[in-house]
């Protein structure tokens, strides 16, 4: 049996929900032989993959108890059911990535929203493909990732898919300053990442601010972090934290909304987004 993923853990966590104080006999009970308990209870811990049509069944259930199913909630819950089903282009990667890193790439395909906080790195979505190679060998603490580089970097570039889409994610990013004076050995290469960012940033779905080297202590010096959002059902959102050596995801809803909070303080201690893009072209003016 596969780990549970974290798209399995957040529908099951929204279907515990809904069943409120009701037992997993009595939702069996009422489903008239449509579900037996220990299948629910396989969906809902996230120990077994759900089908599209055991959700619509189940949210029809729940609908008929009284319980607040609305189009926009169905919709969002069986999409997640059937997006878990289907194999992403980043399976071909399998023997390359991490399942967390995996999930990471699956919740962005399906996310309408990214909120980044990144304390000294361009978040991986506007990364060149020069940066990425050399973030990727500057960070890398084994043999295994060092023999990765090249796949990693295809990996991370075709993440960067979503933003120009024909539905793109909307992307909010926050950096500090440190990130954009980076030096490297590698000519042009943070000139030329400075103009992607100022290129992605005349997107209308995505956004640079830049929080100066200047700024008063701030919550975000405790690490870096996203936050990805499904639209009005912010009790789905997820948040991605990453460390030297490990990567994990945030899901209880206070925790979640604690990092919006800090979120939000960062985005008003930052520059605005043109001030950001004015730092950033004027920094770029400096950088070979």
């Amino acid at each position: 049996m596969s780990a549970p993923t974290v798209r399995r853990r957040r529908l099951g966590a929204k279907l515990r929900a809904l069943r409120g104080d009701r037992t997993l006999d009595e939702v069996a009970e009422k489903s008239r032989g449509r579900f037996v308990s220990s299948k629910l209870s396989r969906i809902e811990t996230a120990k077994s993959a759900a089908k599209a049509k055991d959700i619509e069944d189940l949210l029809t259930l729940y609908a008929e108890l009284g319980e607040d199913v609305s189009d926009e909630l169905r919709a969002a819950l069986v999409t997640l059911t059937k997006e878990g089903a289907q194999r992403g282009w980043w399976h071909s990667y399998r023997g390359v990535l991490t399942p967390v890193y995996e999930d990471l790439i699956s919740l962005e395909a399906e996310a309408e929203s990214v909120s980044s906080w990144q304390i000294g790195v361009i978040p991986g979505l506007l990364q060149t493909g020069e940066y990425a190679r050399e973030i990727i060998r500057a960070t890398a603490m084994s043999e295994a990732v060092e023999a990765r580089v090249d796949a990693l970097v295809e990996v991370r570039l075709a993440r960067q898919a979503v933003l120009t889409r024909e539905d793109p994610l909307t992307l909010w990013a926050i950096l500090g300053e440190g990130a954009l004076r980076s030096t490297s050995e590698v000519d042009g290469l943070m000139h030329d990442q400075l103009g992607r960012l100022l290129t992605m940033g005349k997107r209308p779905n995505v956004n640079v601010q830049v929080l100066p080297s200047t700024a008063p202590l701030n919550v975000g010096q405790l690490g870096s972090f996203a936050i990805l959002g499904f639209g009005p059902h912010t009790d789905l959102d997820v948040v991605h934290t990453e460390g030297l050596t490990s990567a994990l995801y945030v899901e209880e809803r206070d925790k979640v909304a604690a990092h919006r909070d800090a979120w939000q303080r960062l985005s008003a201690a930052a520059l605005s987004v043109e001030a950001s893009a004015e730092l950033i072209t004027e920094i770029r003016k400096n950088t070979t």
